[in-house]
């Protein structure tokens, strides 16, 4: 099957060409530990990627970092896409499906699906779901042309899951979630395991999930984008904006703060504190916002409208913030540091505000807890337990309340690390 469809579509590539350009990116993927088992290489190195999305040449299909988007709305926001194969390769490997089993996929797009058949093998099963006709009918016809007509292909609303073909042995979630609905972990399987790409206080990560005592539990996490969910499961951040549209603040699970506290705070003197933390550059920020989304309850997004910038706010573009309920605002900035002979960044913070000086260097103080404790170590472990779980029954970490869970960010020694600083290690709604 995959020698014969390497050479529908390509145009002036041939078939070996195209399994050149696969070969080389598995070989990437496998290079860099994205793929570390022979079964998750294999499907691979078969499914002809390029097959599942015509809109760009054969070639640029096989760029392990490419997304490619199918579908946008009429401001040129992506609706549907088909997402790396970076991405894939580790969701697929924390998932890790066996033969035999049978796998849902929330988000269709096709390729994926593909890359489920070949790792459930004839004796499994594997349903994609959808809520867009147009991405079921795309999805099914490439299935079909690619030799995969075996897929179940459902146009749906997913917050339901799919219950016709559950119990699942492994559910994948390839869609920006910002909630886990009562039906995914119901439809899951004895033993089962929830992959889902997810939103927690702004931020996205991929996070495996697998059932402990009257909750989820993470086995492994990592930062990804993902096209948001549609349907009942769609979600809206509160945003403030503010100085006529120049800077908004993106609060994604909405917030109590009365926003005239912050009524003229940028008309304050900005006080400025440097932190000594650095992080090198191209190294990942996931454990650094992560650490900074769980130490303040009013952390948010700062954003500022490029056509509308006078240079306020530094970033000038997109920065992490806080504020309190005292009418102070914080965010992080950068300048060039070097650290072992190598170039850095040192992280800094803007406030303004009545009591900037302390909010800012609040601020600072948590990003040497970061350096210190967590920069190079292992990120948080995420719970979910659902809807209306009472605090007692909860560990220490940050609670965030959604529709239908409660999802808890619990961090190694966060209750020392907190009580160092002088914060409760209890959860803060």
């Amino acid at each position: 099957m995959t020698e014969s469809s390497d050479s529908i579509g390509t145009g002036e590539s041939g078939g070996g060409q195209i399994a050149s350009w696969r070969e080389g990116a598995v070989e990437q993927l496998i290079g860099n530990g994205t793929i570390v088992s022979g079964v998750v290489a294999d499907a691979m190195r078969t499914v002809p990627r390029h097959l599942f999305i015509p809109e760009v040449p054969p070639r640029d299909a096989y760029e392990p970092f490419r997304a490619v988007v199918t579908k946008r709305d009429q401001e040129g926001n992506a609706l549907s896409s088909v997402s790396d194969m970076h991405v894939q390769a580790f969701m697929l490997e924390q998932a890790a499906i066996e033969p035999g089993m049978n796998v849902l996929e929330i988000g269709s797009g096709g390729y994926n699906a593909a890359l489920l058949a070949e790792l459930v093998g004839p004796a499994g099963t594997v349903t994609t779901v959808d809520i867009d006709p147009y991405v079921t009918d795309r999805a099914s016809r490439m299935l079909d042309e690619a030799g995969y007509s075996r897929v179940n292909v459902v146009l749906a609303d997913a917050e339901a899951g799919v219950p016709a073909h559950a119990p699942y042995d492994r559910i994948l979630v390839t869609v920006g979630a910002w909630d886990i609905p009562p039906a995914w972990p119901a439809q899951l399987a004895e033993g089962g395991r929830l992959t889902t790409a997810l939103r927690i206080r702004g931020l996205h990560r991929v996070i495996t999930f697998e059932r402990a005592d009257g909750y989820l539990v993470s086995t492994a996490s990592k930062m990804f984008g993902f096209v948001a969910v549609q349907g009942a499961g769609a979600h809206q951040a509160t945003l403030l904006v503010m100085r006529g549209g120049e800077v908004t603040l993106r609060f994604d699970d909405g917030t109590d703060l009365d926003p005239g506290l912050l009524e003229g705070v940028f008309d304050t003197p900005r006080v400025e504190a440097w932190s000594g933390a650095l992080i090198g550059l191209g190294e990942f920020l996931d454990t650094l916002q992560m650490w900074l989304a769980t130490a303040f309850p009013g952390f948010c997004m700062v954003l500022v409208d490029q056509d509308r910038d006078t240079g306020v706010v530094a970033p000038r573009n997109a920065a992490m913030a806080v504020v309190d309920d005292a009418g102070n605002l914080a965010y992080l900035t950068t300048r060039p540091a070097t650290e072992d002979g190598r170039k850095a960044l040192e992280y800094g913070v803007h406030a303004y505000g009545p009591g900037a000086a302390g909010l800012a260097e609040s601020v600072a103080e948590q990003l040497r807890v970061w350096s210190r404790e967590y920069r190079r170590a292992p990120g948080p472990q995420y719970r979910i337990y659902p809807a209306g779980t009472s605090d007692d029954l909860l560990p220490a970490g940050r609670a965030v309340d959604k529709a239908h869970s409660r999802i808890l960010i619990f961090w190694p020694q966060s209750a020392t690390a907190a009580a160092d600083q002088g914060l409760s290690a209890t959860p803060v709604l």
